[in-house]
């Protein structure tokens, strides 16, 4: 037997930093063969790679022994002062608390049901005109086309930021978080920090104007600007972070939900005939192509997980990919079941660390895909797809349709 081809040989030597063919088209054959030979994996560098439902879901809620804050890692990786280790430690999402429980109230304190309620109707016209350009075009590609302008327009519209300043958006968000992949070279280190530069010198034109001229009651720049406890510094890395964790985790959703059906033509007749079932497919598409595949934990307190004991200091990477897809957890783990119940995916993380923002992505997904399938059912996709070749965030950098 070719040793390269045997699951627990090929477990055993996994390195996510040099991943094997294939693993970025399809890493979740790689993810079944660790979670069966070595689901808690010693990775080359000493890291950890988890990849089992059980285990994830008890580190992410427990925050005794496991840290979020990564200014060790990113200041070996971004270096001490520059651009993204100042972004990245300011974040939300790679803190703990104090910091961590006073931002995310702020920011989960201003996405109330009545905020969600009062930004349906601008989703719903957002979604629409798109469908409406696609329905001209005929022929067009579902992430540049679609998926990737909805939530430019829904943070866009949260933040308050004109229309005729959103182009340098999105190529902003790409460039930050596609510093967090686990290669990274001198051109996307570059990328990273002058995208970090140039949004938040946008930025501060922009609180400057909402410091003169107020938003509504649904603005959400001009809610955090009221916010005392906010530094200036912190108002503007969680900004960003707000344009970067609603922007690129929900086109993915939006654009691999979409390649889901319209690979599934049973399920996508399905939703056309029972809209009701929106909510569940969402659920689905985040468990079966989760948009966000890694996270990580450092480990501050000597605690054992999956039967392996660690020390503080050990550092784990997370695999949701992986645990998402748990037969131990989901029956027919592989199967797209849009009317799946339990779902108990980790896609938005668990406990305190939760997505902040997954309400406003739920909303988004089920928006979008239900009205594409309802009011473009001659809807299909043509060849030349290409995924983006990132194992933390995973979705298409194309994906060409036509109608």
């Amino acid at each position: 037997m070719n040793e390269t081809r045997d699951p627990a040989w090929r477990a055993q030597h996994f390195d996510p930093a040099r991943p094997p063919a294939g693993f970025y088209a399809d890493p979740y054959p790689m993810y079944a063969a660790l979670r069966g030979f070595a689901p808690v994996h010693r990775c080359p560098d000493g890291s950890y790679f988890l990849t089992r439902h059980a285990d994830l879901d008890a580190v992410y809620r427990d925050r005794a022994h496991f840290s979020s804050d990564k200014k060790v890692v990113f200041g070996a990786k971004f270096g001490v002062g520059t651009p993204l280790y100042e972004h990245h430690t300011t974040s939300l999402v790679f803190n703990d608390p104090p910091y961590h429980t006073r931002v995310r109230r702020l920011i989960v304190g201003a996405l109330t049901p009545q905020a969600l309620k009062a930004l349906e109707p601008g989703v719903v016209t957002v979604v629409d005109g798109l469908l409406e350009h696609l329905r001209e075009l005929r022929h067009f590609d579902l992430v540049s086309d679609f998926a990737a302008a909805i939530p430019v327009e829904v943070i866009g519209n949260l933040l308050g930021v004109p229309r005729a300043e959103r182009e340098p958006l999105r190529d902003w968000s790409l460039a930050i978080l596609g510093a967090l992949e686990n290669q990274l070279d001198e051109t996307g280190r570059a990328r990273g920090n002058t995208a970090v530069r140039d949004f938040t010198a946008y930025l501060e034109t922009l609180i400057e104007r909402r410091r003169r001229e107020p938003g509504d009651e649904h603005d959400l720049l001009t809610r955090l600007l009221g916010e005392p406890e906010l530094t200036a510094t912190e108002l503007l890395q969680n900004c960003v972070f707000l344009l970067n964790a609603g922007h690129e985790t929900t086109t993915n959703l939006i654009a691999s939900g979409l390649q889901l059906f319209l690979t599934h033509p049973q399920a996508a007749q399905r939703l056309r005939t029972e809209p009701g079932l929106a909510a569940t497919a969402v659920e689905e598409c985040l468990r079966l192509e989760s948009p966000n595949q890694l996270g990580n934990r450092l480990v501050v307190q000597p605690v054992s997980v999956g039967g392996v004991d660690f020390a503080p200091g050990d550092y784990l990477t997370l695999c949701i990919g992986a645990a998402n897809r748990d037969p131990a957890e989901f029956a027919r783990p592989d199967e797209f079941d849009i009317a799946r119940k339990p779902n108990r995916h980790l896609a938005f993380a668990a406990g305190a660390h939760a997505c902040a923002g997954m309400a406003v992505a739920r909303l988004e997904g089920q928006i979008a895909l239900t009205r594409a399938l309802q009011r473009l059912p001659g809807l299909r996709l043509r060849d030349g797809a290409v995924r983006a070749a990132r194992a933390r965030f995973r979705g298409f950098v194309s994906l060409p349709a036509e109608l």
